[in-house]
């Protein structure tokens, strides 16, 4: 097990918590860094600076959730929240005396484009358009702007986090009240403006066929220990389960381990509406993310929950 300073950068998110959680019960000193509710704030760069130094791991995870409306100002905070976070990290480890070995930065496999034919791997997925994309594409390029030799760098692209709260959260009481159904895709209007903006999710899968890429919480942190403790690993990482499963068979086993029986489908009109209710995007939903851990995979890395349903049970225990 690996030990010394580790740093989490954005660690009020669903994520920061659960590694607070773990590195303390490991007995590892945390620092972290928020804009509220943390031992630093983003502002504090001497204090960034004195906690890098030295330190033993680095793992950046903020950034504005992409779970909201993208609103020109939304669409700005994306951009800014990760950028600003990411160069204040790369300026801290820049200057630091002692640099730390790894720095582990959130990204995300949206930057892969709509899968339905095969899946995306590090060394062969294709980057697709539109404005998630470029929101991931200019997050990566901040992680590895500077020259930093003495740290490793990785960019954890990860899919759907599964675990207590999240994204299962909201969809264990959708399919509790009978509208736990597959998303189904369709046509929706577009506007010139979001055609613009680049915010619009053109048909894509039908009958519920996008594919559903998943992590479990857990095994987020098992996977940075894993590069933690592997110095030939580094870039991008995909941080998927290795049996990703399509949107249907996702929704059906949210169902079966909740012991719900009905669950009609949801057509695109409806999943808008509800979008719109909930100030959120259908592309969160909509777009096939099919993508598999061929770096870890390769490296021998072991998932805690490398099929899908044992993972859910273990979200709503």
């Amino acid at each position: 097990m690996s030990s010394g300073r580790v740093v989490i950068g954005g660690s009020s998110g669903f994520m920061g918590q659960h590694l607070q959680q773990k590195y303390r019960s490991e007995g590892r000193e945390i620092v972290t860094v928020s804009r509220s509710g943390a031992d630093l704030s983003w502002d504090d760069r001497a204090g960034i600076e004195q906690a890098v130094n030295g330190s033993a791991l680095v793992i950046g995870l903020a950034g504005k959730s992409v779970n909201c409306r993208y609103t020109p100002d939304n669409r700005a905070e994306i951009f800014r929240s990760r950028l600003d976070t990411t160069a204040t990290l790369s300026s801290a480890i820049k200057a630091a005396a002692t640099p730390p070995p790894v720095w582990v930065n959130s990204s995300t496999a949206t930057i892969y484009r709509h899968a339905e034919d095969r899946p995306m791997t590090e060394s062969d997925g294709e980057t697709g358009t539109g404005f998630s994309v470029e929101v991931a594409k200019a997050w990566e390029v901040a992680l590895f702007a500077d020259g930093l030799p003495g740290t490793r760098r990785v960019a954890l692209r990860s899919t759907i986090v599964l675990g207590d709260g999240g994204v299962l959260g909201p969809l264990r009481n959708l399919a509790r009240v009978g509208l736990g159904g597959a998303q189904y895709d369709g046509w929706w209007p577009v506007t010139k403006a979001r055609r613009s903006a680049r915010t619009a999710h053109l048909p894509g899968a039908k009958h519920g066929r996008q594919k559903f890429s998943w992590v479990h919480l857990d095994d987020i942190g098992r996977i940075i220990d894993f590069i933690e403790e592997h110095p030939d690993l580094e870039g991008p990482i995909n941080a998927a389960a290795p049996h990703p499963v399509d949107n249907a068979t996702f929704m059906a086993t949210v169902r079966r381990v909740l012991g719900v029986r009905i669950g009609p489908p949801m057509p695109r009109w409806m999943l808008e509406i509800g979008a719109i209710g909930i100030r959120t995007e259908t592309e969160l939903i909509l777009k096939s993310r099919w993508v598999l851990p061929e770096k870890l995979t390769d490296a021998g890395f072991e998932f805690a929950y490398p099929t899908l349903e044992p993972a859910i049970r273990a979200s709503f225990d």
